[in-house]
C-alpha cells in the first residue's frame, strides 16, 4: 500500500538539505563577523589586523562558496547573499583606507548584486570615516569622501533599480551624500577647507 521506504529516502533527503542549509548559515555569520571585525580595525586605524582578518574571511567565502556550489539550491539562501554584499562592504572600505580607490567587482570576484549591495552599504562606513577625519582635523580626507561619495551617487543613478533590497540601499547613499554635504559646508564656513 505506501511504500515506506520511499518517505524513508525522502525524510533522510530533508534531513540533509537541512544539516547543509546550517552549515551555510553558521559559515554565512563568521564572514558578517570577521567584515564587522575589519572594518572596526580601520575605524581604530589597526590595518595589519584589518589585513589579517581580511585573509581569513577570504578563506571563509572560499570554504562557503564551495560548500554551496555543491547544492545550487543553497545559492539562494539570504545569509549566503548577505555574506559577499559584507564582504564586499568591508573589503571596499579597506581598499578605500588604504589607496583611496574603489575596488572593482572583478577584483573581489562576486556577482554585480552583492557588489552593488555592498558597495551601498560602504557609504556609511564612509561617513563614519569623514566625521572621525573632521574630527582628527584632517579636513581634507572628509572632504575627498564627499567628493567620492557624490561621484559614486552620480555613477549610480544610471542604474534603473527596481523597488527591492538595492532600491533601497541605494537611496540611502542619497542621505549619505547629504550628510557629507553638510559637513563639508561647516567646514568651509570655519575656513578650515
Amino acid at each position: 500500500m505506501i511504500d515506506k521506504k520511499e518517505f524513508e529516502e525522502m525524510r533522510n533527503e530533508i534531513g540533509a538539505f537541512d544539516e547543509k542549509r546550517d552549515k551555510i548559515i553558521k559559515d554565512s555569520r563568521n564572514v558578517l563577523k570577521l567584515s564587522k571585525q575589519i572594518i572596526y580595525s580601520l575605524h581604530r586605524s589597526e590595518t595589519k589586523e584589518a589585513e589579517k582578518l581580511l585573509f581569513d574571511i577570504k578563506k571563509e567565502l572560499e570554504n562557503l562558496k564551495k560548500h554551496a556550489e555543491k547544492h545550487p539550491e543553497l545559492l539562494y539562501l539570504s545569509a549566503y547573499k548577505v555574506a559577499f554584499q559584507e564582504y564586499v562592504e568591508a573589503a571596499a572600505y579597506y581598499n578605500w583606507v588604504k589607496s583611496n580607490k574603489l575596488v572593482t567587482r572583478k577584483e573581489l570576484g562576486v556577482s554585480a548584486d552583492s557588489y552593488l549591495l555592498g558597495i551601498c552599504d560602504l557609504t556609511g562606513e564612509l561617513v563614519r570615516k569623514a566625521i572621525n577625519s573632521a574630527i582628527k582635523q584632517e579636513y581634507n580626507a572628509a572632504f575627498e569622501i564627499k567628493e567620492f561619495v557624490s561621484e559614486l551617487y552620480g555613477v549610480l543613478l544610471k542604474f534603473d533599480f527596481r523597488n527591492g533590497e538595492l532600491r533601497k540601499k541605494f537611496d540611502s547613499i542619497k542621505y549619505d551624500l547629504k550628510k557629507l554635504e553638510d559637513l563639508v559646508l561647516e567646514l568651509k564656513l570655519k575656513g578650515k577647507i
